[in-house]
């Protein structure tokens, strides 16, 4: 969580002081979602994300030069410097897709799923989305064909209860997103998304669940967004006694003062890790903005698969 705030922060104070030009669409007061997610997942099992999915890229284990290169258009960036903030994929952590289309990641996820089944693999596929995105035709025929397929997918709604500008009463009228999984037969449950052991332990069990052949589950994630839609949002919408309350549950924080109650981890300790990570934030920024953009060649590499030595 300490990682995927530092990379925030660190992207925010670049852009806004004219450092570099970039665009994002934040994530922060999410990242406990995306912590006890990864924490649950194998490095092999498969996640698609959002374009407001930096802190999934993190948490899954993707190298910070990569994320931050492909944010900055370098072409040390995963999708070497082409794709930007909305398309970032790094198969060797596992991350099949970042899709910047609303909604659109919930099919791709199921075909990965389908794919393992196949394969005889007992890989999962996780697919975070947005509460916006359970009002797309994609997300439904997506949990309609993982129920009826029984398909071990992971379906984490991260609901920051705003989607873009509307806020999530006005987009649905059920009280909470989590029931649409009982049109599909399918096991799920709410939890706290600012609780990151509340969401691991929910993780855990759906990825069980589908490693053994129990099919999906839906995991509604309740979190907040706080810095509003995209880098330099005024947020004119949102009430701002709903914001500060928002802070108040801020994860990061929150699981701090939990971890130092506990007596698990002294100030000192904590204070090292959140040290570690702005320095693995800085070096790695760095060394991006030492690297080079991408040739003009790149625009056509990585169109086609290479037929060569393929049977016809």
């Amino acid at each position: 969580m300490t990682l995927a705030q530092a990379v925030d922060a660190r992207l925010r104070k670049g852009i806004g002081r004219g450092e570099f030009f970039a665009v994002i669409w934040p994530a922060r007061g999410q990242e406990a979602v995306a912590a006890g997610l990864s924490a649950a997942l194998r490095p092999d099992d498969r996640l698609v994300t959002t374009y407001r999915g930096i802190h999934d890229l993190v948490s899954k284990g993707v190298p910070l030069t990569e994320v931050i290169g492909e944010i900055l258009g370098k072409s040390i960036g995963a999708s070497r410097g082409k794709g930007g903030t909305m398309h970032i994929t790094a198969p060797d952590q596992g991350v099949a897709l970042t899709t910047g289309i609303v909604g659109a990641g919930v099919p791709v996820a199921v075909g990965l799923a389908l794919a393992a089944k196949q394969q005889g693999s007992d890989r999962v596929a996780a697919v975070t989305f947005g509460d916006g995105a359970t009002n797309t035709g994609s997300f439904h025929e997506g949990m309609n064909l993982a129920s009826t397929w029984q398909l071990p997918v992971v379906f984490v709604c991260q609901n920051n209860l705003w989607a873009e500008m509307t806020p999530t009463h006005e987009t649905m009228n059920i009280e909470q997103v989590v029931d649409r999984r009982l049109a599909y037969a399918m096991p799920g449950e709410r939890v706290d998304g600012n609780d990151p052991e509340a969401v691991h332990t929910a993780v855990a069990a759906a990825v069980d669940r589908g490693r053994t052949g129990g099919g999906p589950t839906f995991i509604e994630a309740v979190t907040f967004r706080f810095e509003g839609h995209y880098f330099g949002d005024p947020q004119q919408y949102l009430p701002a006694d709903e914001l500060a309350a928002a802070k108040e549950a801020d994860p990061i924080p929150r699981y701090r003062q939990r971890l130092l109650g506990a007596g698990l981890l002294s100030e000192a300790e904590l204070t090292a890790i959140e040290d570690d990570a702005t320095a693995r934030v800085d070096a790695a920024l760095a060394e991006v903005l030492a690297a080079p953009a991408p040739e003009l060649a790149e625009l056509e590499q990585d169109f086609f698969a290479d037929m060569e030595g393929i049977p016809s």
